[in-house]
């Protein structure tokens, strides 16, 4: 089975406009991300971009990136990218962000592992929530699974938010934006129409659930900081430059 990595990325994020240019250690972010899609050695590499800034910067630093038109998803994004670069081998494409330049290769890996080995359709990644004030930061995102979620295994996805969490509700986690699909599922999700539950809550996966396509909840062995506002920026930056 062939797996192949796509990042989607954009000058023109709403919060922190530019974040994929802004440099840790003298690397630009996007870079970064690159770096650590190739460290898990899954598949081949791409970053599916509209900017040249962001196309001439990932190539100048040994990476691959296909230009795209404008999109409203990250998602629409990677299926026009995979249809240009001709990966027609491929059997699933994980689709990683370009804002988290922390992201722990081991985590890519096992996601891919759980895909191939169980088959499934889609895929993404969740990790334990240890802090209190992440069940009201309206910037991350949190995931509602059927079952606990442990070591090698996986559940389906009940419903991710970003607020509004009832304290009783068990199996909740904190989801990581990375997602793995089959390539015939990817196909069938950028055809569909986007749903009012996911424009309402800003949240395109919702757009699956909302068409009884399951999404699986496999646990991730730590949490990257994704890259939303300055504060996250300076704050992962600061960690970042000091443990080099």
């Amino acid at each position: 089975m062939k797996t192949v990595i796509i990042i989607p990325s954009r000058m023109s994020a709403q919060r922190l406009k530019g974040k994929p240019l802004l440099k840790i250690n003298d690397l630009p972010i996007i870079c970064h991300v690159v770096k650590k899609a190739k460290e898990s050695e899954i598949g081949d590499v791409y970053v599916a971009t509209e900017d040249e800034e962001i196309a001439n910067v990932v190539k100048e630093n040994n990476g691959k990136a296909i230009l795209t038109g404008i999109h409203k998803t990250g998602t629409d994004r990677i299926f026009e990218a995979l249809e240009k670069a001709k990966l027609n081998d491929a059997d699933f494409i994980l689709n990683l962000q370009g804002d988290e330049p922390n992201i722990d290769p081991l985590d890519l890996i096992n996601l891919n592992n759980i895909m191939i080995k169980n088959n499934l359709n889609v895929g993404t990644l969740a990790s334990e929530i240890k802090e209190k004030d992440v069940y009201h930061n309206q910037n991350i995102v949190k995931v509602i699974t059927e079952d606990k979620l442990r070591n090698n295994n996986f559940s389906k996805a009940v419903n991710f938010l970003r607020k509004n969490l009832n304290k009783s509700v068990s199996n909740v986690y904190h989801h990581i934006g990375v997602y793995c699909y089959k390539i015939s599922i990817l196909q069938k999700f950028v055809n569909l129409n986007q749903t009012k539950n996911e424009i309402d809550n800003k949240l395109e996966q919702l757009r699956l659930l909302d068409n009884k396509i399951d999404i699986n909840v496999s646990i991730a062995n730590s949490t990257p900081i994704g890259i939303d506002t300055e504060e996250d920026y300076l704050e992962l930056k600061k960690k970042l430059e000091y443990k080099s």
